[in-house]
């Protein structure tokens, strides 16, 4: 399936993406720890939020990462969660996920607005070319007071990997190809909250700190995650050798530590939006605050435009 996103919106190769997830399924979960962490840690946060939801969508499962999660944590069961759909953008990927389950994009959501209680997402919605898009879809999909909780990579991941592949490429072929794909900046994901329609919408980051034995070690571990280049622009010739070879090295003088291990930074952006509700709390109207500002601070309020004597 390809995006109906517009050409200038149209960053990933979503054919790609789901090549990538599909063949990361076939290793039975060998390289997945980063999306069973990231699940743990959504679980957790499910589990502070004191309501029922009864029907649940996983959005790109990744296998059923979140299910087992949750059934440790015990969240199933706290949370009322009865029904948790299974829904990813191929039918391998889908049939490998618990039932029930369902073969849908996300970017192209079959499901009947205000029909469910939850939207998750793990590590997925970093590969969405309309991500605004996908974020309005999510909040038609829920119910009134319905909540979407995802976690995706945030822009710093990877940053070594990027400068070594930058500095690698520019010393042995003088240019630079997109390797490592553009991810989306934790300023921005609030704003993004917003203009879809979510109501309270809140954001905050992760960093997952990983050490690896080489730039080897940690590029299979990325094809072993489904998290390779999946970025339309990007080269389709096979890497060279010595660039590789170059890349190692770079990586190895910037950014190893006493012991000669390498370091890979992942920084993961959390998304917490609810479908709006009357129930909510609303923000309080301009001018209707019952105590002055300057008062609760114990300072003195000038007039705009006065400026404070410097002189005390």
């Amino acid at each position: 399936m390809t995006s109906d996103a517009p050409e200038g919106m149209r960053v990933f190769d979503r054919r790609a993406v789901l090549r990538h997830r599909a063949r990361a399924a076939r290793g039975n979960g060998t390289h997945d720890f980063l999306v069973r962490e990231v699940a743990e840690r959504l679980a957790d946060r499910l589990a502070d939020v004191k309501r029922d939801f009864p029907l649940v969508l996983d959005l790109a499962c990744r296998g059923g990462a979140l299910s087992r999660a949750f059934d440790s944590a015990g969240v199933r069961k706290a949370r009322g969660i009865q029904t948790i759909i299974h829904a990813d953008g191929g039918f391998d990927l889908a049939a490998r996920a618990p039932a029930p389950r369902v073969v849908a994009d996300e970017e192209f959501l079959p499901f009947a607005e205000g029909s469910l209680d939850l939207v998750l997402s793990n590590l997925s919605l970093h590969w969405v070319n309309d991500l605004p898009g996908a974020l309005v879809q999510i909040k038609r999909a829920l119910r009134p007071d319905g909540l979407f909780l995802a976690a995706l990579l945030g822009g710093e991941t990877l940053h070594e990997l990027r400068a070594a592949f930058e500095a690698a490429e520019t010393d042995v072929e003088g240019g630079v190809s997109p390797r490592v794909s553009p991810l989306i900046d934790v300023r921005d994901a609030g704003g993004l909250l917003q203009r879809a329609g979510f109501a309270l919408p809140v954001t905050d980051v992760d960093t997952i700190n990983v050490t690896y034995a080489d730039a080897d070690a940690l590029m299979r571990d990325l094809r072993g995650m489904g998290e390779t280049n999946a970025v339309r622009q990007r080269r389709t010739t096979f890497l060279r050798r010595d660039t590789l070879a170059r890349v190692a090295e770079v990586y190895r003088e910037r950014f190893a530590d006493a012991g000669g291990r390498i370091r890979a930074t992942f920084q993961v952006v959390y998304l917490t939006g609810w479908a709006p509700h009357e129930s909510q709390q609303k923000p309080l109207r301009p001018g209707s605050a019952k105590t002055r500002l300057a008062d609760a601070l114990g300072a003195e309020e000038l007039p705009t435009g006065d400026k404070a004597d410097p002189g005390g």
